[in-house]
């Protein structure tokens, strides 16, 4: 899938729903300018369009002139925006703190300092109730603003009362501040990087967290500084692979919502993050149970008002929620029912086009590359690995990597050795360059380059010296990045207990079961 650039309105248009769209017509003809004729001209030849393009625009818009368009198109964004609004949204914070914001200031316009200041009142207290520390400094200042410009005599130490706010409110975002740019920071680290290669990966992320640590421990923070916490450490162990450590802040950030019950509405995409990195920690601890009881509770958040009146809410629950269901698959050794879910995903994939950052759809070919690769079916896998392959981007080169190494084993099962000598060169130079070859990986190159010269009866022989080599190694921090992405000794102990993939994966999904019980 090649990268291509998308026109700003064009997508706006296609994200409408029915309704939206209806309520944009009626709200354009109550004013039946000429302009807005051509607005609503416009409007329908993008919503018809499948792809963006300049001159099918034009040429099915026969009354827009060329020169016009760039302005019509400014005017048709502004329109639409506007019609959005009027949708009013009782349960979006952020809409109804800067609703009240404006009565504030349309109050305080007609001279009505008193009610403005008991509007702002209102707007503080809600904004306290809902931790949003950004819409009470606004307020704080419109105060002192008041206070500063008229003689109000609203209430005694007026002007100390203010100051003390003010002084709570910026140390507060101080803190907020720091913490969300050292979880933005490592999340950046992550996406560009991947998983800690080496020592030397390992030292520079320390350092990095360290010198990007913010400065004290307050004795006691708010909601916000203590996700944004539990976010950066959050990230700092799944880049160090201590998996421990990720699954004890993954529960601190899905438990600190159920701490805030009410921060839920606010800031649901968080805890959809949240519930989506507690399945990961569950799935790297290959802790099945739990895996299974926080995919319900996020099943059952899917289906909740919040999420599914929510554009963005619903497109991500809709991602989290089918790499949880995928993952459950891996856990179990289902790959074959698994691959049910695939045309399901191409077809959100591609209605969600749109919306969906490049990182997140090489994720999801690599899992369906993985679930058919696991199925037995490498033809199919594949074809999933060359969109990744052929998708040239600048991120995870990790995935990248780990995508040519499957890709390299899928035509080994299909002993497809033409191919397979230029390949295994090729691969190797990628992943050297990258930085990327642990020992485990160049045990594994080594053995492909051999297996050109094995006989038929020496294969089981070759798979088995090599499972006793890479086997010691299961449990080495500095080979986890590996088996996380590839389970490459279930793979030899298929080869060498003559068994699909899956059984193997199974049959160890049955024994863990079976010991929990006991």
């Amino acid at each position: 899938m090649p990268n291509r650039t998308v026109d700003a309105l064009f997508q706006l248009v296609k994200s409408l729903e029915k309704s939206e769209k209806r309520n944009f017509k009626l709200y354009v003809t109550r004013n039946s300018a000429a302009e807005n004729l051509k607005v609503i001209e416009l409007f329908d030849a993008l919503d018809k369009m499948g792809e963006y393009d300049d001159a099918v625009l034009l040429k099915k818009t026969p009354g827009i002139k060329k020169q016009q368009l760039s302005n019509l198109k400014a005017h048709l964004t502004r329109l639409i925006l506007q019609s959005l609004l009027l949708i009013r949204d009782d349960k979006n914070i952020d809409i109804l703190l800067h609703e009240q914001m404006g009565y504030a200031r349309i109050l305080y316009n007609k001279g009505l300092y008193l009610q403005s200041l008991k509007m702002l009142d209102k707007l503080k207290e809600f904004a306290r109730q809902h931790n949003q520390a950004t819409f009470l400094m606004q307020a704080i200042f419109f105060e002192k603003k008041i206070e500063a410009l008229h003689i109000t005599r609203s209430s005694e130490h007026r002007a100390s009362t203010l100051v003390h706010e003010s002084e709570a409110v910026t140390k507060r975002l101080e803190g907020i501040s720091a913490s969300s740019n050292l979880s933005l920071l490592l999340y950046d680290w992550y996406i560009r990087h991947g998983h800690a290669r080496n020592k030397k990966d390992e030292s520079e992320l320390d350092a990095f967290f360290e010198r990007h640590m913010p400065a004290g421990a307050p004795q006691s923070r708010g909601f916000y500084e203590q996700l944004y916490m539990a976010q950066s450490y959050c990230w700092y162990a799944f880049i160090r692979q201590d998996f421990l450590m990720y699954y004890r802040y993954t529960t601190k950030w899905t438990e600190l919502f159920q701490k805030f019950p009410e921060m839920v509405k606010v800031e649901t995409l968080q805890y959809i993050k949240g519930l989506h990195n507690l399945l990961n920690a569950h799935f790297d601890l290959k802790n099945e149970p739990g895996f299974a009881k926080t995919l319900e509770l996020f099943e059952a958040l899917e289906k909740e008002e919040v999420v599914q009146q929510n554009d963005n809410n619903r497109i991500q629950a809709f991602v989290y929620l089918q790499l949880g269901r995928l993952n459950q698959h891996f856990l179990r050794g289902t790959f074959t029912e698994g691959l049910t879910l695939v045309p399901y995903l191409e077809e959100k994939l591609e209605e969600y086009a749109l919306q969906l950052d490049r990182h997140r759809v090489l994720v999801f070919y690599y899992k369906i590359a993985c679930l058919y690769f696991g199925s037995g079916n490498n033809g199919r896998a594949i074809d999933y690995l060359q969109k990744i392959i052929n998708w040239k981007v600048d991120l995870r080169t990790d995935l990248q990597c780990y995508a040519r190494l499957l890709h390299l084993i899928a035509h080994y099962e299909l002993n497809n050795t033409d191919l397979l000598e230029y390949q295994i060169k090729s691969v190797y130079r990628f992943m050297a360059k990258m930085g990327s070859l642990s020992v485990v990986e160049e045990e594994m190159f080594r053995f492909l380059r051999k297996s050109f010269g094995l006989s038929a009866g020496s294969e089981k022989a070759a798979f088995s010296k090599l499972l006793e080599i890479i086997k010691p190694y299961e449990n080495d921090p500095r080979e986890t990045r590996t088996f996380s992405y590839l389970d490459v000794i279930s793979w030899l102990e298929s080869k060498v207990n003559g068994m699909p993939v899956q059984e193997v994966i199974r049959q160890k999904a049955l024994l863990a079961r079976q010991k929990r019980i006991v």
